[in-house]
Formats: structure tokens, sequence, C-alpha cells
């Protein structure tokens, strides 16, 4: 069964989009696991609070990348390869694009050293399409602030990381346009959601 992902900017709304998708082709009668990185496991959902916890402003750079890489290890093994061999229609928030988009062009991390360890954690798992929301990383800012009580550390983190984060994405974009989909992503949750559904349904044969 398909293997699709959802990324984008903080506040880019793909957590909102991919729960719409879910909602949608549970309608059309599918089987549909929802997951998210870093997280899905209970191991990869204690490394998702450290990560995240403003507190941990001290992590450096390359000892982040290594948790994220450790929760993905877990969440392939745990979740993702078995629901896809069960037959189900598995959506992530999240996976090796974010690594590429916050640890390579973000953090500033060696892509090759990233690409091959990260290779090596999925085993050959890829997504089979990745929809990516694209915004304004002020705009999106903005949104997350608004939606959240406090900032994590990512949030936390200055604009020029997170303009860096969405250069990385579409750089992958332009790399993989093929799997990659850009999703423009200043609108309201049902106008970007038409978008999202079209690519789905296009792509995967849904009505």
């Amino acid at each position: 069964m398909p293997f699709v992902t959802f990324e984008g900017v903080e506040g880019s709304g793909k957590s909102t989009q991919l729960a719409l998708a879910a909602e949608r082709l549970r309608a059309a009668g599918q089987t549909v696991r929802t997951t998210r990185e870093p997280g899905g496991t209970p191991i990869g959902e204690q490394i998702r609070r450290v990560l995240l916890d403003a507190a941990h402003s001290e992590l450096d750079p390359v000892a982040e990348w290594l948790l994220v890489e450790a929760a993905r290890r877990q969440h392939v093994r745990d979740v993702v390869r078995p629901a896809l061999e069960g037959g189900a229609f598995v959506l992530c928030d999240r996976f090796a694009d974010s690594t590429e988009a916050y640890q390579v062009a973000g953090r500033g991390l060696d892509a090759a050293m990233v690409a091959d360890l990260d290779r090596r954690v999925r085993n050959g798992l890829a997504p089979d399409l990745t929809l990516l929301y694209d915004l304004d990383p002020k705009k999106g800012l903005a949104r997350a602030m608004a939606r959240d009580a406090a900032p994590g550390r990512f949030e936390a983190a200055a604009l020029e990381f997170h303009e860096r984060v969405r250069s990385g994405f579409l750089a992958a974009a332009r790399r993989e346009p093929r799997r990659i989909a850009v999703v423009p992503a200043d609108g309201d949750p049902e106008a970007v959601f038409a978008r999202t559904w079209s690519i789905l349904s296009e792509r995967f044969a849904l009505r």
C-alpha cells in the first residue's frame, strides 16, 4: 500500500491536511494508519519530547540529528513497515525530507554524512508520495505561535533558520519532482485540502 509523507515549515498546516486526508481515505473505504516523526512509537515519543523542549537549547546539532535517526529507526521497524505490509495506507507527519531540511539546510550538517546514515536507518524505505506544504516562514511561525501556548525548540529558532529550512524543502522538490508535490499553503484549510485530495486521488486512482 502507499506510503505518503506530509512535510513543511512550522505552521504550514501539514498536520491538519494529514487529518483531513485520513478522514477522506477512510470514507473511501481505505484502511489508514496515521503516524508522525519524531515519534510514532513509545520510544520515539520520548525522544520527541527531548527534541521539542525549548529548555534544551544547548542540544548539539549532531546530537539532535542522531536522536531523530534513532526515533526513525524504531518507527520504521515497529510501525511503518508492519502497517504497509498489513495493507494500510500510511500517512506520516514528517519523514526523511525534514531531516534534510532541518538538519542539513537548517543546521548546516554535512549532506553526504546525513544522507548515508539516514539511508541505512530507513533500510530502503522511501515515500511513494510526499506532499510539501509551502509557506512563507514568517506566516508559518505566526500561525504556530497563535496555536501553541509556548513555542517549542524549533519554533524558537531565528527566522533565518526557518528560511533555510524552507529552501531545503524546495531544493528537494526540485530534485525529485515526481515524488514531491508542492502545495501552496497560504489559504484556508478547505482550499488547501482540495489540492491535497486532487494530488492523492490522481496519484493513487482514488474516488
